[in-house]
């Protein structure tokens, strides 16, 4: 996402971008995920690139359900629109098949019975392999979770798990972020179901490398969330530090590595989506894998605070 949308304006680092996923493929990061709404539709054109030389190495995910409205977005779940989408999708990333279809989000109109049934017909037409659902149980930006969202996604997961077999389950999930692993994480984990883990790196928070006061661009959505003024950035700065502790233990680990490394230790079926827009950054995530924290690691970033959005 961040290449395309959410964090930048639209084709500023496209080549740069590039080279950053070709960097996480060449490190052994197989997963690929991305989603329509994303630019609109830039980031799927970009994936396509290489996927076009590359479709062999490439785990592809995207989702459909949102779309660009005049003034906000929207949610569409409707079957004809959930078909129309997947055909598009496969054009842009110019495959003939999508390894996971994920629904962004539910629409309130449309019984998620319905939608997911549209996409499970796309899995016996062989345009999609599996299928997942996205529970960011999120109130209007990065970062934006609550442990009420995550119950409430619980109960739609287990509806359209009767209609069609849940493969994995996307949510935020990070050292600030613990929301989601109390009840959706063991969820997953009793059914056997992957759990990708959205924004593992707090929207670039938990790198270390944002600077309080710093600013953010006009297109970037942590302009207008709370956790990202200069106030609660600087209330916030614990969190990091707690992390740089444990890496100074382990000799050339940074932050953010061991934010990655702490998600990889959350189970077997954890999956982290650090999203980056350079080829550096990416090697750099991939080699968290090889960062085994220890049990007093752990212990230490179970001790950390969660994210502060407020002064209440």
């Amino acid at each position: 996402m961040p290449m395309s949308w959410g964090y930048t304006a639209p084709g500023r680092h496209g080549e740069s971008a590039l080279r950053a996923v070709h960097a996480a493929l060449d490190a052994g990061c197989s997963l690929l995920d991305t989603a329509d709404i994303y630019g609109p539709f830039t980031n799927e054109l970009l994936l396509g690139r290489v996927l076009r030389e590359r479709r062999q190495d490439a785990f592809v995910a995207t989702k459909c359900g949102l779309l660009v409205g005049d003034q906000h977005i929207v949610a569409n779940g409707s079957p004809a629109y959930v078909r129309r989408a997947c055909d598009a999708s496969l054009r842009r990333l110019r495959t003939d098949v999508i390894d996971l279809y994920q629904l962004h989000r539910v629409d309130p109109e449309v019984p998620v019975e319905e939608t997911w049934g549209a996409m499970a017909e796309l899995v016996r037409a062989g345009k999609v392999r599996a299928l997942g659902l996205c529970a960011l149980a999120a109130r209007g930006g990065p970062g934006a979770s609550d442990a009420a969202g995550y119950r409430s996604a619980l109960e739609v997961l287990s509806r359209v798990q009767q209609v069609f077999p849940v493969s994995a389950v996307q949510a935020e999930l990070s050292v600030w972020s613990p929301a989601a692993g109390a009840e959706l994480l063991p969820w997953c984990e009793a059914r056997g179901i992957g759990f990708l883990a959205a924004m593992p790196l707090g929207s670039g928070f938990l790198t270390g490398t944002l600077v309080p006061g710093g600013g953010f661009g006009p297109a970037d959505l942590r302009a207008r969330h709370p956790r990202f003024t200069a106030e609660m950035m600087a209330a916030n700065q614990p969190v990091v530090a707690g992390l740089r502790r444990v890496a100074e233990r382990h000799p050339g680990a940074t932050p953010a590595q061991v934010a990655l490394a702490w998600l990889l230790a959350q189970g077997r079926h954890v999956v982290p989506l650090p999203g980056t827009r350079r080829a550096r950054w990416a090697g750099e995530n991939a080699a968290a894998s090889a960062l085994d924290l220890t049990p007093r690691d752990l212990a230490e970033i179970a001790e950390l605070p969660p994210a502060r959005e407020s002064w209440d």
